[in-house]
């Protein structure tokens, strides 16, 4: 006898989304969180996080389909409203690197979008200080995800599907027996006929040596500044963004709070031996780029930083996700390693986590995400 189907491990980005997709195909699914679901040093915490449809690399493109589709379903489904539908801006050199293979992506999979011309993106959108080669690409079906409100959501419409929530339960080891697997937190055990491993930043020790040695937890930190006039930084008429002109780079969200903006750092993780230590302050080095930046790109921004936070999430060395089970036998499927990008997709990665851990196929040509990648014979 087992104490269920399934148990997710981890009810962050991933995790939440995976037992929500799980509760609809199955009443035996219990899910284990460390701490309680969005805790304040999760991977979920920063209020939001982008959701694009363009994306450099086009294999990503169905994922991204399903998973827009999913969170209209979620919203449905809960009355809440997660996905903040304001559209998205990607501003670049015109011939440099990102731009291009961003406009060679959208091409190839057909993803809607706009080119701007520098004067058409000066008009529309005065808030970005642009340089005298910068173009833009804009995404009408980009927006911010909300993320507390994601996670909640989602764990919510799972025990109304059924499913069993253990917070404050932290996984110490994962088993395959005879049986199923094995886990265990504490003096307390339980069996389950399939496990999914969705711990973000926490999972790293709870893998194989084999997968253990292409992860790494990083820090990465955000960062939020106040609008000299609200008005021109709200929803409706301040896209996400994207921007990588010359050596400055940064991504962000309009007020949401009806005050501070979000703009960040593009891309800035720093390895960490210990996710559960992960500095929280700035360092000046980080402090000064930011300001440098912020003050280069909107001038509409007071260049000074009101509030910044860190978080860790679990990176692989070719910054893919690893989705899959550890071999074809195993009962313990990974879904973890998503290197800082995984919000805009968890629900199409939770809907293929769950049904594929639970025996049914859904995706093909996914062999770019599977931990069989990294193990060499």
């Amino acid at each position: 006898m087992t104490d269920g189907k399934l148990a997710v491990i981890g009810l962050g980005t991933i995790g939440s989304m995976s037992l929500w997709q799980a509760s609809r195909l199955s009443d035996e699914v219990v899910g284990f969180e460390a701490q309680v679901p969005a805790h304040g040093r999760s991977a979920v915490g920063g209020d939001t996080r982008l959701f694009r449809m363009l994306n450099l690399n086009p294999a990503f493109y169905p994922i991204l389909q399903r998973s827009q589709r999913l969170w209209a379903e979620l919203e449905e489904e809960t009355g809440q409203d997660i996905l903040l539908r304001c559209g998205g801006i990607y501003i670049g050199t015109e011939n440099g690197s990102y731009i291009p293979q961003l406009l060679d992506s959208a091409r190839t999979t057909g993803a809607a979008h706009e080119i701007l011309s520098r004067a058409e993106m000066a008009e529309r959108y005065p808030q970005h200080n642009l340089r005298s080669d910068d173009i833009g690409v804009f995404d009408p079906n980009g927006g911010a995800l909300r993320t507390d409100r994601a996670v909640t959501a989602a764990i919510s419409a799972a025990q109304a599907n059924g499913a069993t929530v253990h917070t404050n339960t932290p996984i110490d080891s994962i088993t395959e027996t005879a049986d199923g697997v094995l886990i265990t937190s504490g003096e307390k055990s339980w069996t389950f006929e399939n496990v999914i491993v969705c711990s973000g930043g926490w999972s790293r020790r709870l893998l194989p040596e084999s997968l253990q040695a292409h992860t790494q937890p990083n820090r990465v930190f955000l960062t939020w500044f106040v609008a000299k006039d609200p008005a021109l930084f709200s929803p409706d008429r301040f896209p996400i963004f994207v921007r990588l002109s010359g050596d400055y780079s940064m991504y962000g969200a309009p007020a949401v709070d009806g005050a501070t903006v979000k703009a960040t750092l593009n891309f800035r993780p720093t390895p960490t031996d210990n996710p559960n230590a992960v500095p929280r302050e700035l360092t000046p080095a980080e402090i000064a780029e930011t300001t440098e930046t912020v003050s280069e790109f909107f001038p509409g921004l007071y260049p000074n930083i009101v509030r910044s936070d860190a978080f860790p999430d679990l990176f692989t060395t070719d910054r893919n996700p690893i989705l899959g089970r550890v071999d074809a036998d195993s009962r313990i499927y990974c879904a973890t390693g998503f290197s800082g990008g995984g919000f805009k997709m968890a629900t199409g990665y939770g809907e293929i986590a769950a049904h594929e851990a639970l025996g049914k196929e859904i995706f093909e040509d996914l062999d770019f995400l599977r931990p069989q990648r990294f193990i060499t014979t």
